[in-house]
């Protein structure tokens, strides 16, 4: 039996993350890069088109998306409009607009992953995050990204305290006062958030917890964007055989 090419148009080909997706997907075996997106792209068709015209896009099986919050959210939505899977590796979708994909996916039944990150060692450092919050319920994350990430905080660190706060049976209110507004960070669900932005980082990502006499400190670190591309790997390999839009990478590891 001869196993069927999926074809692949990445949105947001010309930055860094989706130079790296070129890559992965000319070099993947059983994939074929048919189509390429980015809203400043100059139009040319060499191995495969880029466009910066959606509509001028090939059907494809697969779209990996790696633009930049403020165009994710109407981008899926045409995607799974068009009968793409969604691949998403983009930050900024807002709660009700993850819902909102994930009905209009259902809708046309059709699967899909949202990933707040691709590298494995954040996806197991929330699953550790998520362990460690229930004996550890004082917690607070520390994100690193480099000078250009136009997003603040990060989807991964905003991830990581939802799972930590669904995981706490409790958490203590402390009485604060800030000299300098912003001195203790911004907070999802009750747990504090503090973004770095400075040239020399890629990703990296700390969960500090406190307890009694004792400390516990959960750390991951993304050296370089090919770090990611396993994640990327995988869930382009499972992707089309999902019949949901699921959030998270977790979700599609054995």
């Amino acid at each position: 039996m001869i196993n069927q090419v999926k074809t692949v148009v990445i949105a947001g080909c010309t930055g860094s993350m989706g130079q790296q997706t070129v890559q992965l997907i000319q070099n993947l075996r059983g994939f074929e890069l048919v189509g390429g997106y980015a809203p400043h792209a100059i139009p040319q068709t060499s191995d495969y088109l880029v466009t910066n015209q959606l509509a001028e896009l090939p059907q494809a099986d697969i779209w990996i998306d790696f633009t930049v919050p403020s165009i994710v959210f109407q981008n899926i939505k045409y995607a799974i409009t068009h009968g793409y899977h969604p691949v998403v590796g983009t930050s900024g979708l807002s709660t009700s607009e993850m819902h909102e994909l994930q009905t209009l996916a259902a809708t046309k039944e059709l699967g899909g992953l949202i990933a707040p990150n691709f590298g494995l060692s954040a996806v197991l450092l929330i699953q550790f995050a998520k362990q460690a919050a229930k004996y550890f319920p004082e917690a607070e994350v520390v994100e690193m990204h480099h000078q250009d990430k136009q997003d603040a905080p990060s989807g991964t660190a905003i991830a990581t305290a939802k799972a930590i706060s669904a995981s706490r049976t409790h958490a203590n209110d402390y009485d604060e006062i800030e000299t300098i507004p912003g001195a203790r960070g911004g907070k999802v669900d009750g747990v504090p958030i503090h973004s770095i932005r400075l040239p020399g980082y890629v990703a990296h990502e700390q969960v500090l917890f406190g307890g009694p006499g004792e400390a516990l400190t959960i750390r991951q670190d993304s050296f370089d964007r090919q770090s990611f591309m396993s994640g990327v790997r995988l869930a382009c390999q499972k992707v089309t055989d999902l019949n949901t839009l699921v959030v998270g990478l977790e979700n599609i590891l054995d």
